[in-house]
């Protein structure tokens, strides 16, 4: 149990749970963040976006806070530097990429300074508020060296992700978890890799514990922090399948009504 009147740390996803429709984050949840460090409490979001992609999202935030990347992968401190970092060595991300998917889905390899992907994809493009993470269309099979940050797959339709997720199970289970993040992305997260594992180098660096740590999600790839954390929050848009599989946790408002925000204002902040 959170103990009250302690100071918290705040960890939170960004798309489907921070950040609204358009891909931004409210003022209202900005006022919110903002008193909540004023009070004395930490922030940490964690995103499988990559860096460059949401630090500028991110930027009207004028309050420091721990970034985590790649859902664990990277790890900037409220000074922006990297702490940490994990990589896919090129074997690894070159036996998912090559393997028989389906041509209609849109295969991407996250690297340092481009994504990599197969073919153009729109609804990629319109979640980066300014393309200084730009895509790279490549032929997978071609390209020397495919080490990189993350591996992921999307398509309008969330049946052909769950088909090819049971397909590359079959094969690659022992090195990767899969999670959608969003239903219409399928994530590959490295055994080493979580959010959960990257929030508890934080809670060393802070000298703290997950007992004062306080989680908003609504993906497949927030459920080991929902788990961890001393008090999860599920947002009410969040697939059901997944409402049903934590359904021991507490329902906020969707992230187009500021839940985090509002549920921070109502519970937190007015101890």
């Amino acid at each position: 149990m959170l103990k009250p009147n302690s100071k918290k740390i705040i960890s939170t996803d960004l798309d489907g749970t921070l950040l609204n429709q358009d891909h931004q984050v409210s003022n209202f949840t900005k006022q919110v963040l903002t008193t909540a460090h004023q009070k004395g409490h930490t922030l940490i979001i964690a995103t499988g976006r990559h860096h460059l992609d949401a630090m500028p999202i991110l930027s009207d935030i004028k309050i420091p806070f721990y970034l985590i990347t790649s859902n664990g992968a990277r790890i900037h401190n409220p000074e922006k530097e990297l702490i940490y970092q994990f990589n896919l060595d090129d074997a690894m991300a070159r036996s998912v990429l090559t393997a028989d998917i389906d041509d209609e889905i849109t295969s991407v390899l996250f690297k340092e300074e481009v994504w990599m992907t197969n073919k153009n994809n729109e609804k990629l493009n319109s979640f980066q508020k300014e393309m200084n993470y730009p895509p790279q269309i490549v032929d997978f099979s071609q390209v020397d060296d495919l080490s990189g940050i993350k591996i992921l797959f999307t398509h309008s339709d969330n049946q052909k992700l769950e088909q090819l997720r049971q397909n590359l199970q079959l094969h690659f289970s022992d090195q990767f978890d899969f999670a959608f993040s969003l239903p219409i992305c399928l994530e590959l997260l490295h055994k080493e890799v979580d959010k959960s594992k990257a929030i508890a180098l934080i809670l060393e660096l802070e000298n703290t514990n997950w007992q004062q740590t306080i989680a908003f999600g609504d993906g497949f790839n927030d459920e080991k922090m929902l788990l961890a954390a001393s008090k999860g929050l599920l947002m009410n848009n969040a697939p059901i399948h997944f409402k049903q599989k934590l359904n021991h946790l507490q329902i906020i408002n969707s992230n187009n009504q500021d839940g985090v925000a509002h549920y921070l204002n109502e519970f937190i902040l007015k101890e």
